[in-house]
């Protein structure tokens, strides 16, 4: 596997990461639930699936070589690249006006 489809792998593997919670009502897309969950259920299997991507690219660049240490300006970084992903189905499931 090269570096470079393993960045794209992460990135495609984000973008539907975040975009998981908006889309389906059950937790983490395995567990249903009789109630449709609010937004703080969300915001919270959000922040897990977060963790679980970032384990994965963790992962992919032990696999690759070495793991470079990261300080906090990574986590703001991808924090905030995986809030932007999240975006259109933010957008699906509050803002947009269903008609009929």
């Amino acid at each position: 596997m090269t570096h470079t489809f393993s960045v794209w792998l992460v990135l495609a593997t984000a973008f539907i990461a975040a975009n998981l919670p908006f889309i389906n009502e059950r937790w983490l897309a395995v567990w249903p639930r009789r109630d449709p969950k609010t937004l703080w259920m969300r915001l919270g299997e959000l922040l897990v699936l977060y963790f679980a991507v970032g384990a994965m690219g963790v992962a992919l660049e032990q696999y690759a070589g070495q793991v470079a240490p990261q300080g906090w300006e990574f986590y703001a970084t991808t924090g905030s690249l995986f809030l932007t992903l999240a975006f259109p189905g933010f957008v699906y499931r509050y803002l947009y006006r269903r008609r009929g």
